[in-house]
């Protein structure tokens, strides 16, 4: 099955990620955020752990990049979304956490809309069980009806969900201007 059903052991896999990538980043200013659907409690997703390092000041990319070198991943460009840097694992480089745990690492300014998706909806699906279970369950139909094929799946889940992820962002935004 592409959906697992949802496991606390993605958290703890992300703890383990965000040390071995910490360790190459000593010295330098950023933040770590585990995003996507296996960030959020309860929630069913694909076994990949979703991963964002934040920086402020543009100057903290290269020596991001080059803490990351370091460790054995190579920068994949944005993947045609702006100031979203994806960086994949090499070959030539093992490390025993890094390479166990299938992961997707992002490297973000602060102030990037892809960045502030991640974290909105994240925070959103994490207080309300509506919209979860809402999440879920077209997760699960796209998945039904891409056969369960990974690339199909993607394909689907962009043309579908976007809307969904749009709406949950905006009533998060709502929420967090009321509280001020």
């Amino acid at each position: 099955m592409l959906i697992k059903k949802y496991t606390s052991d993605w958290i703890t896999n992300f703890a383990h990620l965000k040390r071995e990538i910490e360790k190459a980043l000593n010295g330098i200013e950023y933040r770590i955020e585990h995003v996507g659907s296996t960030s959020v409690p309860k929630l069913d997703s694909k076994d990949i752990i979703d991963i964002d390092i934040i920086y402020e000041r543009e100057s903290e990319f290269e020596k991001i990049k080059a803490g990351l070198n370091k460790i054995g991943y190579y920068h994949n460009g944005n993947q045609g979304i702006e100031r979203r840097e994806v960086f994949k694992r090499t070959e030539n480089q093992a490390n025993e956490v890094l390479d166990k745990i299938a992961h997707h690492l992002y490297v973000c300014p602060i102030n990037n809309k892809a960045l502030e998706r991640h974290i909105l909806s994240r925070n959103f699906l994490r207080k309300n069980d509506w919209a979860r279970i809402k999440y879920q369950e077209m997760k699960y139909q796209l998945a039904e009806k891409a056969n369960q094929n990974k690339k199909l799946y993607a394909e689907l889940k962009e043309m579908n969900i976007n809307e969904f992820i749009d709406e949950i962002i905006e009533k998060e935004k709502t929420n967090a201007q009321q509280r001020l």
